[in-house]
């Protein structure tokens, strides 16, 4: 064989070799690229979903801490309000009793100035019949003389 025979038959299977590789071989290699390709571009299409999804995750929470944290104050500034309602009620309450508690005092001090004042009308009264009676230099009867002593008792 000559060389142009050898190298028309090497020129030949390199063209089978081609025609085989481009018709068997480098379809599923292209398709399995393309694939691993739309694999990637899938991931990468996920992982900013994926960014976009932790910074709205990270938003809401932030939201729903400063909705949290501004519920406490809502609370806090109830229960001193509370606080303070109750404190003023407990006052008012203290007041009254002061009062009632003054009042009813006061009433029992009315009430022993009224037995003092009867308790020295009654001295009064027994001593005006004893000086009456040393005057008279007799007995005065007190029965008798009932509406007398009521009369002087009046004028004290």
């Amino acid at each position: 064989m000559s060389i142009n025979a050898t190298l028309f038959i090497q020129l030949i299977v390199f063209f089978i070799g081609a025609y085989v590789t481009m018709k068997f071989i480098w379809p599923p290699l292209i398709a399995a690229l393309e694939e691993r390709q739309k694999k990637i571009a899938d991931g990468l299409a996920a992982a900013e979903r994926g960014r976009a999804d932790l910074a709205a995750a990270e938003k809401r929470a932030q939201d729903a801490d400063r909705e949290a944290k501004a519920r406490v104050q809502e609370l806090i500034a109830q229960g001193e309000k509370r606080a303070t309602a109750l404190v003023e009620e407990a006052k008012d309450a203290a007041r009254t009793e002061a009062e009632r508690i003054m009042a009813a005092a006061r009433a029992e001090v009315e009430q022993e100035v009224q037995r003092a004042r009867q308790q020295l009308r009654d001295q009064v009264a027994a001593l005006a019949v004893a000086g009456a009676e040393r005057i008279l230099k007799r007995e005065v009867d007190p029965r008798a003389h009932a509406q007398m002593l009521a009369d002087l008792k009046q004028e004290l």
